[in-house]
């Protein structure tokens, strides 16, 4: 493995995990404080990048980073006020049946406004071309921009969270909702600025990845899956325990990715004798790249038998 590979495999690592960070902090957010796991997240996602897309050829790309997740967010603050909020005396079981119900009907809304096929989201002229050049291979300043976005939306959200009023009133009604009520605080709507904002974080995450990497109605469900993965590894409920479990899978998929040799091959270099008699010796032959996209579910796997909790989970139930 050469100093090239590594760096460059490992910055890109990094900005896919960060990506992965700015998706799942909003549905952490929003699980920690009320304890619904919205299905629709992703869809949240998708929509930004539509709506970003949208703007960026009327007003241009950067009121569009700042325009869309707002309105976005407004959407999901919506929402939850005159649909999720209805179903939410009734348990957890209605809240994913409407949450998911949204996914498909932000989903058949995108195809008939904006079709089925790609759109030319394209990157602006400032984001476009290397950022730097390392032997020869090229980091591309879009992937150091969503790097820069993430890491200013952490230290954001935890200074709203730790140094402010309405942060203080958001932990408090997380613990003791009965209290901070009696104190004269309104709870419903601190819980739907809480599933707005976790909705317009997803939808900044939409509109620094759409045109970095596709905009299309099957990018929500391609990272669906992997956000889920990301929040019970990291803990549910746990901002931090999503940022390092974002970090881990982003490295370890893109490192897995970019390595063609086969797993056999990799057993040897080790010094375990592997040949044709071999138990499983067919799984050996296949390379690390082919097994990639199932490492961080088999990640969860491990961290379900070894630690329920998570990485950095506190939460009991």
């Amino acid at each position: 493995m050469n100093v090239e590979f590594f760096v460059i495999s490992l910055l890109n690592g990094v900005s896919y995990g960060l990506l992965l960070f700015m998706l799942s902090s909003g549905l952490t957010l929003i699980f920690s404080m009320m304890g619904v796991l919205n299905f629709a997240h992703t869809s949240f996602y998708m929509l930004g990048a539509y709506v970003a897309y949208t703007l960026s050829g009327i007003i241009g790309f950067w009121p569009a980073l700042f325009i869309a997740p707002l309105l976005v967010g407004a959407l999901g603050a919506a929402f939850e006020r005159y649909s999720l909020r209805r179903v939410h005396k009734f348990g957890h079981v209605p809240e994913l049946l409407v949450t998911f119900g949204l996914s498909f009907l932000i989903l058949e809304v995108v195809q008939l406004v904006w079709g089925r096929s790609t759109v030319p989201y394209a990157l602006p002229t400032q984001l476009q071309g290397p950022l730097f050049t390392l032997f020869g291979t090229q980091f591309p300043k879009s992937r150091s921009f969503i790097m820069l976005v993430a890491l200013l939306m952490l230290l954001s959200v935890w200074l709203l969270l730790t140094r402010t009023r309405i942060g203080l009133v958001i932990q408090a009604a997380l613990k003791h909702p009965e209290m901070v009520e009696a104190l004269g605080h309104n709870v419903p709507r601190v819980f739907m600025l809480v599933f707005g904002g976790g909705a317009a974080l997803a939808a900044l995450a939409g509109v620094v990845g759409g045109n970095t990497y596709v905009t299309e109605p099957a990018m929500a469900a391609s990272v669906g899956s992997i956000i889920f993965v990301v929040v019970v590894v990291g803990g549910l409920g746990s901002l931090a325990g999503a940022f390092l479990a974002s970090l881990l899978i982003g490295i370890v998929q893109t490192f897995a990715v970019a390595m063609d040799q086969s797993m056999a091959s990799g057993l040897q270099a080790l010094g375990v004798a592997v040949n044709e008699g071999t138990f499983g010796y067919p799984l050996l032959k296949l390379t690390i790249s082919q097994v990639a996209p199932i490492l961080p579910y088999l990640f969860l796997v491990l961290i379900l038998i070894f630690r329920p909790k998570g990485l950095l989970g506190t939460r009991e139930d």
